[in-house]
């Protein structure tokens, strides 16, 4: 009987054992899942706002072009 009820005890503490690893990386399989999706996202915000800033600078290349040469009052 003694016999009987430890193997009943190791078999509850595997299975036990068992269920808190498949929780434990269900949990951290979502996590990585998420940490790669906010990498994406971030890449790619990045990315826009690189052009923003590159189209920005393209207009600030522009030479000054001088508009008062038309001005009533020169």
């Amino acid at each position: 009987m003694s016999l009987n009820l430890t193997s009943y005890f190791l078999l509850v503490a595997e299975y036990t054992i068992l269920t808190v690893l498949i929780v434990v990386v269900i949990f951290f399989a979502l996590l990585l899942i998420l940490g790669i999706r906010k990498s994406y996202k971030l890449k790619k915000e990045n990315e826009r706002l690189d052009q923003i800033s590159q189209e920005l600078a393209k207009k600030k290349e522009e030479e000054y072009k001088d508009f008062t040469s038309g001005h009533m009052y020169q």
